[in-house]
């Protein structure tokens, strides 16, 4: 989402560091450009103006101008006032403990209402958030539908409950909203319900009649927390639905949704500053399981194309496989490498997103991203890749040398691919066999050194 952002602001930081002095010209000159790439990617006004005079207080100041590395200071500050911006502290110990997570310490059942207009993604992202608290905080949750103008609303949330195994309030056809709340908290608290996540009603824009439904529903349900779902593609309007959802309904925290799309992700860096109330989680895919806490010095970090290492360490304990990864470890170590152990890690980093998800968390890689998107570099190839190692037989996974000619055309025409795409993959895989058997011989402090340096044998990798 702030790829562009990125890549503007990038430029910017690049001239500054260049240059052995600053001046005061040379600052105003770089938050001018500063201010016209926040523009751009859809920050409301205020929220720049506000930000680029707080930078610009600090940055033209004589500790900064005369400092060994000006132009490294200036980023410096630039980067703890994004953080600020974003809702988190500039002087917090870590990056991974700034999110604000939802708040669940009350009495249970602990409700919470989903709130937001209609198309923004409030009933999938209850599912999202009800499955991640049964999985990572173990809490036993109830969902319940109180949309009944949008059809199948009701029973679209039934079907994400069997889906993820979080369980769900009956329907009772011609309840309204207030009624469906009301036996929803007596379900859950007979039920022994951690949680109960209310989805609620959307419309197509603000507008009374909705209001004083959702205004009515919270005065029964009392809820702890109440979260606006907001789609990040919609710009500068998110955040306009976001002051009055807030003005009428005291929301306590936002759910931002499509983080992963093309927009431009002024939404993210505004609505923080324009309401007061911290994002707590973003969806970044369409599956299930795709949402994630909201850290804000994590973004900025992305934002300014500093990576997020903490980030990629967490996906990847998440999604790989133990003792896979142990099985793996233990054969690179004896320098062993066939196609079988190239399958798994081609599925390993297919479940983490592909390679530009792992990029996109990487620091500094922002000019190969730009080398692969020149190349039309397409990340079906490791689909492909896999379809081609899967049409082997186990012999030819153990031995690749025993792939000749014949064999190769068996192999493409199984697979749905062409000889010389086998022929690549062949090649890919004999120059990480090589490296791991090198990396066997470091010991282990040369293992993790050269560890990034196998993901130049990964399709779509820049060699």
């Amino acid at each position: 989402m702030f790829e562009n952002l990125s890549g503007k602001l990038g430029q910017v930081f690049d001239r500054l560091r260049k240059r052995g002095a600053l001046n005061e010209a040379d600052v105003n000159e770089a938050m001018r450009e500063v201010r016209v790439a926040l523009l751009e990617a859809d920050v409301a006004l205020p929220v720049v103006k506000n930000f680029i005079d707080a930078v610009k207080a600090k940055a033209v100041g004589q500790e900064v101008l005369r400092s060994v590395t000006p132009g490294q200071m200036v980023i410096k500050i630039v980067h703890d006032n994004l953080i600020e911006m974003l809702g988190g502290r500039s002087d917090a110990p870590g990056a991974g403990e700034d999110a604000a997570g939802i708040d669940l310490a009350a009495v249970p059942p602990v409700p919470v209402l989903m709130v937001g207009l209609q198309g923004s993604g409030k009933t999938t992202s209850t599912a999202k958030i009800a499955l991640r608290l049964t999985q990572k905080e173990r809490k036993k949750v109830l969902m319940a539908s109180l949309d009944v103008h949008r059809p199948a609303a009701q029973e679209q949330l039934k079907i994400l409950g069997e889906q993820t195994g979080v369980a769900t309030l009956p329907i009772v056809p011609g309840q309204m909203p207030v009624e469906i709340a009301k036996r929803a908290v007596q379900a859950a608290k007979l039920g022994g319900y951690d949680v109960l996540m209310l989805d609620t009603a959307g419309r197509l824009h603000v507008d009374e009649a909705l209001m004083h439904e959702v205004a009515a529903v919270r005065d029964v349900v009392q809820p702890h927390e109440v979260l606006l779902v907001a789609d990040s593609l919609t710009g500068q309007d998110a955040v306009t639905v976001a002051k009055a959802f807030n003005e009428r309904l005291a929301v306590t925290g936002i759910v931002l949704t499509r983080v992963d799309g093309d927009g431009r992700g002024g939404a993210a860096l505004s609505m923080r500053a324009v309401t007061g109330k911290p994002i707590k989680l973003i969806g970044v895919g369409e599956k299930l399981d795709a949402i994630e806490p909201f850290h804000p010095q994590r973004i900025a970090q992305r934002i300014l194309g500093m990576g997020d290492i903490v980030s990629l360490v967490e996906k990847a304990a998440e999604t790989i496989e133990k003792e896979e990864a142990e099985r793996l470890a233990a054969r690179v170590q004896k320098g062993q490498f066939d196609l079988n152990d190239m399958a798994s890690q081609l599925k390993q980093l297919r479940k983490m997103g592909g390679m530009s998800s792992v990029m996109d968390m990487l620091p500094g890689v922002g000019k190969i991203k730009q080398q692969m998107a020149n190349a039309n570099v397409d990340e079906k190839v490791l689909k492909r890749q896999e379809a081609i190692i899967s049409s082997m037989t186990g012999e030819e996974r153990k031995n690749p040398k025993v792939i000749h000619a014949s064999r190769k055309k068996r192999i493409a025409a199984g697979s749905g691919t062409s000889v010389q795409d086998v022929n690549k993959l062949l090649k890919q895989h004999m120059q990480m066999a090589d490296m791991m058997k090198r990396m066997s011989k470091l010991g282990q402090k040369g293992f993790m050194r050269s560890m990034m340096g196998a993901m130049g044998g990964f399709p779509g990798m820049p060699k």
